[in-house]
C-alpha cells in the first residue's frame, strides 16, 4: 500500500490506515475496524520471517532486519486479547510505524485503504468504557464510517509503554535553567501528555492553562484574552499543543491563532508522538517556532526556554 502525505496545513483533516482485526466467537467470525494515522506509518509489508525471542510477551511475535534496523513485530490481536480465526493470517500484513521516534511493525489481518477524514467527524474515546476484548484507555478516538459502522483508533503507544520501550517523562528540569513567568497554554487530549507538560512547565515558573483539544484551545485563548486584553503577550509568554487532537487539531489550530490579530504575536510549540519529517515541517507552516518529539527532556525545556526568550526580546 503506497503511503504519502498530501494534506494541507490548516485543513483540519487526518489520514488513516483502515485495517481489520477479525475475531472468532464460537462459529462466528466478527470483523472490528481501526486505523492508525498515517503520519506514523513508514511502510506496509507481508509477514516477514521473523526471529523469535524468548522471554518476551506472548503478543510479541518476534523481531526482523529491515534494510540494517532491527524492528520489534506486534500482533495486535494477541494484544487485544482477541481469538484469531485459522484463515486470518492469508491476508495479514505488518503496518511498519514510527512514533516517538521508536519503529515498531503490528500484523494486522487486512489492510484496507487510506481513508481521508476531518477531525470534527472524530469524537474523543472518553466515553468508551470497554468493549468486550478491548480496554476503552487504549482507544483515542472514533469516527463512523460506511454503513453505519464505526471506526476505532487505537492508541498504539500504549503498546510501547507495555513493552517498557518508552515511558512518558519529560525529566527533571536543568539546574542551570532560569525561571520564568507568565502562562503558558497547554493543548492535549490526553490527560497524562498534558499532567507531564503541566509539571514541567510548573517546574519552569509558569502558571499553566490547559485545553483538551483545538476547539478548547481556542475558547481558552478567548478567556485569557477577555482577562488581559491587548496586554495579553505581557502574560501569556506560550503555548505548547500536541498535533492530534478530536474536533480540531493542531496545525489547524495554530492556523487559526497566527491569523487572529489579537494571538499572532504568541509562540507556539507543536509536542507530538510524530516523529517524522513531513509533519516538523508541516508544524512550521502552520506557525510553530518549534516541533518537539514526546517526551525528551532536554529537548522540552532547551526549546521552550530557547522559544520564550526570543519572543521577550
Amino acid at each position: 500500500m503506497k503511503i504519502d502525505n498530501s494534506l494541507k496545513v490548516g485543513s483540519n483533516e487526518m489520514e488513516l490506515v483502515d485495517f481489520r482485526i477479525f475475531k472468532q466467537e464460537d462459529d462466528e467470525i466478527y470483523e472490528g475496524i481501526y486505523g492508525i494515522n498515517v503520519s506514523k506509518v513508514r511502510e506496509i509489508i507481508r509477514v516477514p520471517s521473523l526471529t523469535e525471542l524468548p522471554g518476551t510477551p506472548d503478543f510479541i511475535e518476534g523481531i526482523f532486519d529491515l534494510r540494517s534496523v532491527v524492528i520489534p513485530v506486534v500482533n495486535l490481536a494477541k494484544w487485544m486479547g482477541i481469538v484469531e480465526p485459522e484463515t486470518a493470517a492469508k491476508n495479514s500484513r505488518v503496518i511498519i510505524t514510527e512514533f516517538n521516534n521508536i519503529l515498531i511493525g503490528f500484523v494486522v489481518h487486512e489492510a484496507k485503504r487510506i481513508r481521508r477524514i476531518s477531525w470534527r467527524d472524530i469524537e474523543p474515546a472518553s466515553f468508551v468504557s470497554n468493549t468486550e476484548s478491548l480496554d476503552g484507555s487504549k482507544i483515542t478516538g472514533v469516527t463512523k464510517i460506511e454503513d453505519e459502522n464505526v471506526l476505532l483508533i487505537l492508541d498504539l503507544e500504549s503498546v510501547v509503554q507495555d513493552l517498557g520501550l518508552y515511558q512518558p517523562d519529560v525529566g527533571d528540569i536543568p539546574k542551570e535553567l532560569e525561571k520564568f513567568s507568565g502562562i503558558a497554554l497547554v493543548l492535549d487530549d490526553s490527560l497524562t501528555a498534558r499532567k507531564i507538560v503541566k509539571d514541567a512547565l510548573e517546574k519552569m515558573g509558569f502558571d499553566v492553562v490547559e485545553a483538551s483539544d483545538g476547539q478548547d484551545g481556542l475558547d481558552k485563548l478567548d478567556d485569557i484574552y477577555n482577562l488581559y486584553e491587548e496586554d495579553i503577550a505581557q502574560y501569556l509568554k506560550i503555548i505548547i499543543s500536541d498535533v492530534e487532537m478530536p474536533k480540531m487539531d493542531g496545525f489547524h489550530f495554530a492556523s487559526n491563532t497566527k491569523n487572529d490579530g489579537r494571538f499572532n504575536n504568541i509562540p507556539i510549540v507543536f509536542n507530538s508522538s510524530i516523529s517524522d519529517h513531513f509533519s516538523e515541517n508541516r508544524g512550521k507552516e502552520a506557525g510553530g517556532e518549534a516541533y518537539l518529539v514526546k517526551f525528551q527532556a532536554s529537548s522540552f525545556y532547551d526549546e521552550v526556554a530557547r522559544v520564550v526568550r526570543a519572543h521577550m526580546k
